[in-house]
């Protein structure tokens, strides 16, 4: 592929935006909020119809069989036009890659194309009340009974599972095995009999996600994707294998930094006005690391997501300390810095983050783990 094939490739994504940019909702990011699923899968179909998704995915389940930069421009063609580039990131790029490197045939007859069209949304359930940033601590078991599962425990900070129609699954099938052993993973269906999906409210007032309740859940031994007892290895494979979103990411910190400069149109006093160029110039960085990165994530990716999500929670802070009282009312400044913390916690916390940077960039000694002997 040469880099006149690519950017005829731009040229077209861009013109075919363009002319259905009508159709699209706002871009909603990661999580589809449960009031635009009908746009949100209609977009979806739309997508499918005119060849405009799965970019790099097989030929074969339905996609356009192209590269990995293919996909990386479409995201960010998408992300310039404020369009979502898919129905939801856990089905695109978790479920769906876990399925095409570690699913059976029969798993990927079932459930690739179908994420393709927007007829499965799927959501994650991996963290527990006591196993977020530690997950390798999780509680929630899988016991064979016969030719099914049965699944009991708890979930927690998951995206769209009130409106999921598949899962992707982590749980224990060998409770005497290590904490990093003993743990599988699986396809749910959230319809099956005892998930009961609660929404959690959070102090902004909205509930972006939901925690899930699993008791006596029974599913097909079939549901099983990639080895017994080596779950935690396809998670990690799944996580740390993300390609085609760094350019778009790129673009949502310049908007970020965009919103910063606004701020400073109003009148800040000397030292509200440093703290702003301080903010803007981390923000910079971020942006510029990003772009370094290239189209497949890394564990650089750290480096990026801790500065956006420590500069965001600084700006936060820098506009209702630039509104004063009036930050104490109900609005946007206001409901942001509600908002803010929960961007140190999601998508990894910065803690984990520190430790990913020290541990795997900077050759620092590992933190001690006591739950696996280290």
């Amino acid at each position: 592929m040469t880099n006149d094939d690519l950017e005829e490739f731009r040229a077209g994504v861009v013109e075919w935006i363009a002319a259905h940019r009508g159709d699209a909702p706002d871009d909603y990011g990661p999580i589809l909020p449960s009031g635009l699923v009908d746009d949100a899968v209609a977009w979806q179909r739309l997508l499918f119809a005119e060849g405009r998704t799965g970019i790099h995915w097989p030929v074969a389940v339905g996609g356009q069989g192209l590269t990995a930069d293919h996909q990386s421009t479409w995201v960010e063609e998408c992300a310039r036009a404020a369009v979502p580039p898919f129905i939801n990131m856990v089905g695109f790029v978790l479920a769906g890659q876990a399925i095409q490197l570690f699913g059976t045939d029969a798993q990927k007859d079932e459930h690739l194309r179908s994420i393709l069209t927007g007829e499965r949304i799927w959501c994650q359930l991996f963290s527990e009340p006591d196993a977020g940033s530690d997950l390798a601590s999780l509680t929630t078991t899988a016991t064979l009974d016969g030719d099914e599962w049965v699944i009991n425990g708890q979930k927690v900070w998951s995206s769209n599972a009130r409106v999921a129609d598949r899962a992707i699954l982590m749980a224990r099938t060998d409770p005497d095995a290590p904490a990093h052993k003993g743990i599988s993973f699986f396809l749910l269906d959230m319809t099956s009999p005892g998930v009961d999906v609660r929404p959690l409210r959070q102090m902004t007032g909205a509930s972006e996600f939901d925690e899930v309740f699993l008791t006596d859940v029974r599913m097909p031994a079939d549901r099983l994707l990639g080895p017994l007892h080596d779950g935690w290895r396809v998670g990690m494979v799944t996580l740390t294998n993300e390609r085609g979103s760094i350019g778009a990411a790129t673009i949502a910190t310049q908007r970020r930094l965009d919103s910063m400069l606004a701020v400073g149109d109003d009148a800040l006093d000397p030292v509200s006005r440093q703290r702003l160029v301080d903010l803007w110039s981390r923000g910079r960085t971020s942006a510029l690391l990003g772009q370094r990165q290239g189209a497949a994530a890394s564990v650089s990716s750290s480096l990026n997501k801790l500065g956006t999500t420590e500069m965001m929670f600084d700006f936060a802070e820098l506009r209702v300390d630039a509104l004063g009282a009036a930050a104490m009312l109900e609005g946007p400044e206001s409901t942001g810095l509600l908002g803010a913390p929960g961007g140190r916690i999601a998508g990894g916390t910065s803690q984990i983050q520190r430790n990913i940077i020290g541990e795997r960039i900077l050759g620092l000694p590992k933190e001690p783990r006591p739950m696996s002997g280290s």
